[in-house]
């Protein structure tokens, strides 16, 4: 697994907080379930299933990629991930649940956090059509800097 840059401890903090939720919300704890939690919480890469399987395989041989779809829709469900649709054949997902954007690079499937300042369309969006927004995700799509430099290199 890649440095997360997490100290141990924080690790260990990680590991109980989902280890009680899960536990408060009724579902069994199982050491699958908190490694593609810290896989997820450690990753700023948006994985899929199938990404955060091959991760795992060789740590956890005997699992299976459905036990990866049901630890997220677990995971999910308790509120420590969310899935995102950047128009794939899969979802991503993302252990930072706050509302925040994406960009997606449209060469190689790259999935970055942005940070912009959503207040003011929020508004828009809410007195232009009467309703009353829950929630909202917003992607854009675009080319990584990796892809650009590849692309440069590709006209020399």
């Amino acid at each position: 697994m890649q440095d997360s840059g997490i100290s141990e401890s924080g690790d260990n903090m990680e590991k109980k907080y989902v280890t009680k939720l899960l536990r408060q919300q009724g579902f069994k704890v199982t050491p699958q379930r908190i490694a593609v939690y810290s896989v997820l919480a450690n990753s700023k890469e948006h994985p899929n299933a199938e990404m955060i399987y091959n991760q795992l395989k060789p740590m956890y041989p005997t699992m299976s990629l459905a036990t990866v779809y049901k630890t997220v829709e677990i995971l999910r469900q308790i509120g420590l991930v969310q899935f995102l649709n950047a128009g794939e054949d899969s979802f991503r997902y993302d252990a930072r649940v706050d509302a925040h954007s994406h960009v997606q690079c449209t060469e190689c499937k790259r999935v970055d956090d942005i940070e912009i300042e959503e207040t003011s369309l929020l508004k828009n969006i809410d007195a232009s059509t009467e309703y009353k927004l829950t929630k909202h995700q917003f992607y854009f799509y675009g080319i990584c800097p990796g892809c650009q430099q590849t692309q440069l290199n590709k006209c020399v």
